[in-house]
């Protein structure tokens, strides 16, 4: 049986004279309580720093805080003072695994003093923590006890890390403490495997994680190095952190890496202000857990960035719906962001929970994490929810305790397994209703299994898995619903295409049918020919011609590369695929760039057309009187002595121009409309006056013109007799 490296852990803590020197980072003490009752010429203590062994005992506390809130029981930390002696502060027993007894034991260390302790040596310690990895946990033991009763004849492989908090003088410091614990090892092992004793085990890993810590003010000249292994036994790697806040968020980035937490921050958490009770704000708090919590979150980035498997990133997708927010990752932890939604006054609602998990608060003494641990332990549940840039707002997570603990519990936000699974016929609820039904049925009778005759032993490979492998290959692209596919609605386009290309051995001759399906369908794209887009739960005006080829072609692609390394025949076909969608610049790009240009052309002759029917008509009185016109006299003249305005050209009633068919695709209704409005052009009475009128243009009025132009001759007459 194996047990993790977390499953043990020791930490050796340097006792000697340097971490008797101050961080340099100074500490104001806090004189907001006592400003009620300070007297007027109250002076406040100058600020104070705390020591480098101060700093390392509180981190090393808070990092045992955190593994022991999450892990009550099975990860076992065992912490060792090292200076003259090594002194082990607690035990493997699961009664020692609590802060309660660490603090004690390191208070009664006492203070360091740097004129004492010269001979001390983190070497002790050193030593001290591989002989405390020898020993066997109860756990250990138990599962030894077990596995000799059964008889088996393998052991418990015995893993265990040590975090050593020290000051490192230079690289080739660093170098020899890691060779020191590499011989240290080699020789407790030695040790165990000579001796007798059922309560040693010897040590298959080890993981060495040296942290030189330093004064606030100095920089330190040590690089960090990342685990590199050292030997069959040991892997050691170096960091290097300043004392203070800087220690405490180095061990917690490392808690996080040795036990895969991550880190949830609450969001929006509406809380009264501490100066002011008439007023709120929002603050929020981080919440540390297993990484398992966000596995769905994970699954879900993974899908949106078209990745096999859930790879780390800078920026995690938390919303499964709409238009989603992002929220930016440290590159050493894994945190995300819920918000605060309004708590449920009861828990008698039960939720589709998919599992709970222990959290710990990261700022444990802060304000608002009291707050929302009180406003839990009290009975209440807070429901979290995903950030979303718009639409409903999907609820993720909850926190609530039980039991005294606080668990951070995933919610479903699928459909969960205890309801009850999608109609086929029925369409209430929105449901999914245009499955390929018919398709599936004939997949079954394809993919049926039958009783076989017994095979020589001989044979490679048995019926089953060449049974599972054809269902393999059958399954590669099988869209479950119409609306998600356009290459398997045109079966008599492609066919047999899509049945060919997920056998095993393609001949010849079916590689040549399949190559001719997919020439077929260039001649449907050269022609414009619509392809059979189902158009099932599309509301107003779907994509274009072009879209549907694209989306086609796409399909298709994705189809045949599924199949493409099965044989050098289904490449040949994928090649002829990719020849067929080379940009323009082909034939098939010549030929639709010259279509566009002939439509181009038509487009331009038509509009040129429209221009010259729309002009303005030459003028009646020129029509009729343009023999009259002397050389040498511009037409302007004779226009601007006419009286009478220009006439605009009437359209002919005539059946060729009202029946004639527009450019572009008419629908049945047009055709319909314009062949009655020809038959009733035919049948209506003619104007008279157009039936008298000499040309294709009648004049108005004659009488009236003819009458001016009698008395505009009279009226000369009588001038010329005067």
């Amino acid at each position: 049986m194996s047990f993790p490296a977390s499953h043990k852990t020791v930490f050796v803590l340097d006792h000697g004279p340097f971490f008797a020197e101050s961080c340099e980072h100074p500490v104001d003490y806090d004189v907001v309580a006592l400003s009620k009752t300070r007297s007027t010429g109250f002076i406040p203590l100058a600020p104070f720093c705390k020591s480098l062994w101060t700093c390392s005992v509180e981190s090393v506390l808070e990092y045992c805080r955190v593994v022991y809130d999450i892990f009550p029981q099975g990860k076992l930390i065992t912490v060792v003072a090292s200076d003259t002696q090594a002194r082990p502060l607690n035990t493997w027993s699961q009664d020692n695994q609590n802060t309660a007894q660490l603090m004690p034991a390191l208070a009664n260390l006492g203070p360091l003093r740097s004129s004492k302790n010269m001979d001390a040596s983190i070497m002790n310690g050193l030593s001290a923590a591989v002989e405390l990895l020898t020993e066997g946990t109860d756990y250990q033991l138990v599962a030894q006890t077990l596995m000799n009763e059964d008889g088996a004849e393998e052991k418990v492989v015995n893993r265990g890390r040590i975090i050593c908090l020290t000051s490192v003088k230079s690289e080739s410091h660093g170098d020899m403490l890691t060779e020191y614990v590499r011989d240290t090892i080699t020789q407790q092992n030695k040790t165990v495997l000579a001796g007798d004793s059922d309560n040693l085990l010897p040590i298959a890993q080890c993981d060495l994680t040296l942290i030189n810590i330093l004064p606030t003010n100095k920089e330190s000249g040590i690089k960090d190095r990342s685990p590199a292994s050292m030997s069959p036994y040991l892997t050691a790697e170096v960091h290097s952190a300043k004392a203070g806040r800087h220690l405490a968020n180095k061990l917690s980035v490392i808690a996080q890496k040795h036990y895969d937490l991550a880190i949830t921050t609450v969001t929006g958490i509406p809380m009264k202000e501490e100066q002011n009770a008439m007023s709120s704000a929002n603050y929020d708090v981080e919440l540390l857990h297993l990484k398992e919590a966000h596995s769905e979150l994970r699954k879900l980035e993974a899908i949106m960035n078209n990745q096999p498997e859930p790879e780390p990133s800078n920026t995690m997708v938390i919303s499964t719906k709409g238009p989603v927010a992002t929220v930016t990752k440290s590159p050493e932890s894994n945190t995300i962001l819920l918000k605060w939604c309004q708590p449920r006054s009861s828990s008698v609602e039960l939720l589709h929970c998919m599992g709970a998990y222990r959290v710990s608060p990261v700022g444990v003494n802060s304000r608002p994490s009291v707050c929302l641990t009180n406003f839990l332990l009290n009975g209440r549940q807070v429901m979290l929810e995903q950030p979303r840039k718009s639409g409903t707002k999907v609820i993720s997570h909850m926190l609530a305790s039980h039991g005294g603990e606080i668990f951070l519990h995933c919610l479903t936000t699928a459909r969960s397994s205890l309801e009850d699974p999608p109609s086929i016929s029925e369409g209430c609820g929105g449901r999914v209703t245009d499955y390929r039904i018919t398709d599936f049925g004939e997949f079954m009778k394809e993919n049926r299994l039958a009783p076989c005759q017994p095979t020589p032993e001989t044979e490679e490979e048995p019926p089953i898995e060449r049974a599972k492998a054809q269902l393999e290959r059958m399954t590669r692209h099988w869209p479950m619903v119409i609306g998600d596919t356009i290459i398997f609605n045109m079966p008599s386009h492609l066919d047999p295409l899509p049945t060919l290309i997920t056998k095993l051995v393609l001949t010849e001759d079916e590689v040549l049918e399949c190559k001719k399906a997919m020439y077929h369908v260039v001649g449907m794209e050269t022609r414009n020919e619509p392809l059979p887009v189902p158009t099932m739960g599309s509301r107003g005006k779907g994509p274009k011609r072009d879209e549907h080829y694209r989306q086609m072609w796409s399909e298709l692609e994705v189809l045949v590369r599924a199949h493409s390394n099965t044989s050098p025949a289904h490449e040949k076909i994928l090649q002829c695929l990719l020849d067929c969608r080379k940009p323009p610049g082909d034939e098939a790009g010549k030929m639709a760039t010259k279509r566009a240009a002939e439509k181009a052309n038509v487009k331009v002759e038509r509009s040129e057309v429209e221009a010259i029917e729309t002009q303005p008509a030459w003028p009646e009185s020129e029509r009729i009187s343009g023999a009259d016109i002397k050389p040498g006299i511009p037409k302007e003249n004779v226009r601007g002595a006419s009286d009478q305005p220009p006439l605009k050209k009437q359209k002919m009633f005539a059946g060729d121009v009202i029946g004639k068919p527009k450019a572009g695709p008419q629908s049945l209704l047009t055709l319909w409309s314009n062949r009655i409005n020809s038959i009733h052009s035919k049948r209506h009475v003619e104007f008279a006056g157009r039936q008298e009128a000499t040309g294709k243009v009648a004049e108005l009025y004659p009488n009236l013109m003819r009458e001016e132009k009698e008395s505009t001759n009279g009226e000369v007459k009588k001038e010329r007799t005067s």
